[in-house]
């Protein structure tokens, strides 16, 4: 073209969680029988909706106002309620007016990082999930900012890296924070968090945090909410949503929570500027806003909650026995969502190793995607398991970080094919290593 139209960060925008969908569907044809562990689903890993779930979406959509535009924060009851769900908990107070709804968190992550000012950066963790870390390098048109989660240390955050990060670098305005965290499935203790408060109010920088998976947490372990620990001087922003807990990712349904919004002029014309932003687009979805106080009231919730979350953890011990016993990995026991990464150490992997593939054009499909200059080793490993045994897992690299790995979910019902999968991956990993 005679005028180069390309957006400064569009090289940034990576997601090889469904990238790597299409090579499975493609191996899929050839004949493979393909377990979907890639992406965190769980309607298409077979969760069962309840049918008094069902009844509640059932009875908003005969009323007609759920057909038409919802105020553009959202409607104004379903707000009162979380505000006041927040307001509960005894930390940061909010009124409706604090909150904004989007289509999705993703449409969120957009508009947060989209609507900065390019120079201004926001530190997120690596790894870190890649539609926070793609969003925030693409608005800059660099590289993300990171700061280490540490997997010999329960996939925490490395505290002294992110003050490095921001003594060093003026550039950093906020810190993002996912707990529990995807892809690692951390839950961090109180005093991480609370330090990490510290830091933004000493530095003067805001706070991102996502909280979508607050209430799927196991092992003994707590979520402390960013709001019973923000205080009254750092400015947050904290995403919540619908996908995963009730669970409806097809809703298309998170909002954010302003702590703090009006501390800081520069940081409440920022946030306006999200909101005149939703304006333009009119309004979020209405359905999935109109029953949610609904859902979350609902006398079976909470059992139906915790149903799942007593599922998550007896799939998060499992994995764990099972893949702890294998030499060359760091793996650690998740204690929140549905999401465990795995790290090989450091020297493992080569670009010599391979795994056996019976079907003939699968493993030349194969071949051919690992044999390029720029694949990494973890990329290589992870279509190889999948070409092999047909379980497909993403490459913890694509997750913004250099270390090497796979992400996987605790999401299969099936607890004698949860076993298996498990039990196939570490004996891949022995075969792999054994192999070059």
């Amino acid at each position: 073209m005679r005028t180069d139209i390309l957006h400064i960060g569009a090289g940034e925008l990576t997601y090889e969680i469904r990238n790597i969908v299409n090579v499975g569907n493609k191996l899929q044809a050839l004949g493979l029988n393909v377990n979907w562990e890639n992406i965190g689903d769980p309607v298409a890993k077979g969760e069962q909706i309840p049918t008094w779930m069902k009844d509640i979406v059932a009875a908003a959509v005969q009323q007609d106002a759920t057909y038409g535009y919802s105020p553009t924060k959202g409607m104004l009851a379903t707000r009162q309620f979380l505000a006041e769900e927040t307001n509960a908990l005894g930390g940061a107070q909010i009124t409706p007016e604090d909150i904004i709804f989007f289509n999705g968190l993703g449409d969120a992550i957009s508009k947060i990082f989209g609507f900065l000012r390019r120079t201004a950066r926001v530190l997120v963790p690596t790894p870190s999930y890649t539609t926070h870390s793609s969003a925030e390098a693409a608005h800059a048109g660099d590289r993300p900012l990171t700061y280490v989660l540490d997997p010999t240390n329960h996939w925490y955050p490395d505290l002294t890296d992110i003050e490095n990060h921001i003594r060093y670098n003026p550039t950093v305005a906020g810190i993002l924070i996912i707990n529990p965290d995807n892809p690692t499935g951390a839950v961090y203790p109180e005093e991480i968090l609370r330090n990490i408060v510290a830091l933004a109010e000493k530095y003067d920088l805001f706070i991102v945090c996502d909280e979508v998976y607050q209430n799927m947490v196991y092992n003994g372990t707590k979520a402390v909410p960013l709001a019973t620990l923000i205080g009254d001087k750092v400015p947050a922003v904290c995403m919540r949503g619908v996908s995963k807990e009730m669970p409806w990712p097809g809703g298309r349904c998170g909002w954010i929570e302003v702590y703090n919004g009006h501390r800081d002029p520069m940081f409440e014309k920022y946030i306006n500027s999200i909101l005149n932003a939703k304006m333009m687009e009119v309004c979020s979805t209405t359905l999935p806003q109109v029953v949610l106080p609904q859902v979350v009231k609902h006398p079976k919730y909470q059992s139906y909650l915790d149903e799942r979350v007593r599922r998550y953890e007896r799939h998060s011990n499992i994995a764990y026995d099972i893949l702890k016993e294998v030499d060359g990995i760091v793996v650690n026991k998740t204690n929140g969502a549905f999401y465990m990464s795995v790290a090989f150490a450091e020297g493992v992997l080569n670009n010599q190793q391979t795994l056996p593939i019976e079907i003939e054009q699968v493993r030349n499909t194969v071949e051919k995607i690992v044999s390029g200059p720029d694949v990494s080793l973890d990329k290589r490993f992870v279509y190889y398991l999948l070409g092999s045994s047909g379980v497909c897992v993403v490459p913890l690299s694509s997750f913004a970080t250099s270390m090497q790995g796979f992400r996987i979910t605790l999401l299969e019902r099936d607890e004698e094919i949860f076993t298996q999968i498990f039990h196939t991956i570490a004996a891949a990993i022995k075969d792999y290593r054994a192999s070059a």
